[in-house]
């Protein structure tokens, strides 16, 4: 198994702290999640949509939080779910808990999420503020410029 060292980095870069983690967590296979399965798709400019397959899972039993540039959405379904059903001779529809994070780029803010037919749709707005967009400066001429320059003479007499 490889590692890459990436405490080197560190001592000589100021405020990539956050790549270099990012870059060392890629780099663990093993810690990879596959359950549930989700879709990101770009709904516009600005606006992203995760979805998540969450069937059997009800809105009491998901929970959905965003700190800083992290969104995590939790499954848990406790212990009394199907418990007075029966006797199962095959069972195939996951009953495990779920925890999923993804990093969210900065000025991306959750809008709203809807549980609906065991998919959970995450509405994702990025709101850039109008102090770092970027804006155009127009180029005034001078006037000087365009007027022909008049040129005087001195009185020799």
């Amino acid at each position: 198994m490889r590692h890459v060292d990436f405490s080197p980095l560190y001592r000589s870069t100021v405020g990539f702290d956050r790549l270099f983690t990012m870059l060392d967590s890629l780099a663990q296979p093993e810690q990879s999640q596959t359950y549930p399965p989700y879709n990101i798709e770009r709904t516009g400019d600005n606006s992203y949509r995760i979805t998540m397959a969450v069937a059997g899972f009800g809105e009491g039993e998901l929970s959905i939080e965003a700190v800083e540039h992290v969104l995590t959405v939790k499954g848990d379904r406790g212990d009394n779910v199907d418990s007075d059903s029966g006797e199962f001779l095959y069972r195939g529809i996951a009953k495990r808990a779920f925890e999923r994070r993804f990093q969210l780029a900065e000025y991306v803010e959750v809008k709203g999420a809807k549980l609906e037919n065991g998919l959970l749709h995450l509405d994702l707005v990025r709101e850039i503020p109008e102090a770092m967009k970027p804006r155009r400066i127009e180029i005034v001429a001078d006037q000087a410029v365009n007027e022909p320059k008049q040129i005087e003479a001195e009185n020799l007499t």
